[in-house]
């Protein structure tokens, strides 16, 4: 590959990625405005709109890998969309400011993210994500959406001020309004389309170039140019003390990842989606212990800088473990022994520590009380 040739995809993949943030930031925009016009409540819009309408990028992209039959940009992108989330974005901004949890999220929505990602597991046991399992995955999404809707009914007053004043004050529903409205969502839309173009044909172009596989180049480059709504929105959520909004928006942006960015990645492939071996062994294994991870830590009650550090530097790992493995260095190997031998039992028992720590501290608050 010439050097001319690599600066062109280089600059293929840089204007596709400003063009998928700021396209997803307008879409974000006109989404919020038109549920806020429409009357959906205030929380609703942060459980859904934003946080998927920051994974409108990794949806944009998906269905353009499938177009071009790049299954391994399309499923890497998700999962390590949803890898990235957890240990790079929760783990920056824990480091920015300690995050507050609420018990909603580890009775409910962590649960259900776990519970999304082994079905995603066992969909792609065979080596393929079928039509049928995106119809599955896709189905689930709208009936979570429905319950979230039904039970956003029920939300007390404090949590709605909280969010309307976060997100989104009701417009006047003029005729001017409803045509700047529009005109962002589909300006917003046009970013996406174009930019999810750009940017699967420069990461294609690449990998061709160097042998490298397009699960790599999904599952790093792709992966953290997509999650760039997402740690843009969390990083500035946990820089102005907004509660839960860093916590809720990855956990929100995460089952839209594996719901509907794979289900309707595999309801508009010609076949199935392919799942690669590495993809079914490592990387899905990975999203699903960072998930499982979360679970301990947040039914403490919040995200300290200690964990955010955790995250951030496993990150870290798995990025080079990624590098190693695509280029045949042998320090793949030491990586690996080192995280499955030591870090991994470590962080196991602190964990196991931490949990038992938090629930003793709550068996004693009622006798503190009295």
């Amino acid at each position: 590959m010439t050097i001319p040739a690599l600066l062109s995809a280089l600059l293929l993949i840089a204007a596709g990625i400003v063009f998928l943030v700021a396209g997803a930031e307008v879409f974000i925009r006109g989404a919020v405005k038109l549920a806020a016009l429409i009357g959906v409540s205030p929380l609703v819009i942060g459980l859904t709109v934003v946080a998927y309408g920051t994974s409108m990028p990794e949806l944009a992209v998906n269905i353009q890998s499938t177009y071009a039959n790049l299954d391994g940009l399309a499923v890497g992108n998700a999962i390590g969309s949803n890898i990235a989330n957890i240990l790079l974005i929760l783990g920056l901004s824990a480091l920015v400011a300690p995050l507050v949890v609420s018990q909603q999220l580890v009775r409910l929505d962590v649960p259900l993210m776990i519970g999304a990602s082994v079905l995603v597991i066992f969909m792609a046991s065979d080596g393929e994500i079928s039509s049928v399992d995106g119809g599955i995955l896709f189905g689930l999404l709208i009936a979570y959406t429905v319950f979230l809707i039904y039970k956003s009914r029920r939300e007390n007053k404090a949590i709605s001020k909280e969010y309307e004043d976060a997100l989104a004050k009701k417009p006047p529903p003029t005729p001017a309004n409803l045509a700047l409205i529009g005109g962002q969502i589909l300006f917003g839309v046009g970013g996406l389309v174009l930019g999810s173009t750009w940017l699967v044909e420069g990461a294609s172009t690449i990998a061709e170039a160097f042998g490298v596989s397009d699960l790599i180049i999904g599952l790093t480059v792709v992966a953290i140019g997509t999650s760039l709504p997402e740690l843009a929105t969390s990083l500035v959520a946990s820089y102005r003390g907004e509660r839960d909004i860093a916590v809720g928006n990855v956990v929100g942006s995460n089952m839209f990842n594996l719901l509907m960015v794979l289900g309707l990645g595999a309801i508009f492939a010609p076949t199935s989606l392919t799942v690669e071996s590495q993809a079914l062994l490592v990387d899905m294994p990975i999203m699903l212990a960072a998930s499982i991870m979360c679970l301990p830590i947040f039914f403490t009650g919040k995200i300290p800088r200690w964990a955010g550090g955790m995250f951030f530097g496993y990150y870290i790992t798995y990025t080079m473990f990624l590098v190693y493995t695509s280029t045949g260095n042998p320090a793949a190997d030491w990586i690996t022994t080192a995280v499955l031998y030591i870090a991994a039992p470590l962080t196991v028992l602190w964990l196991a520590y931490i949990t038992y720590q938090a629930w003793r501290e709550r068996q004693a608050e009622p006798y503190r009380k009295m």
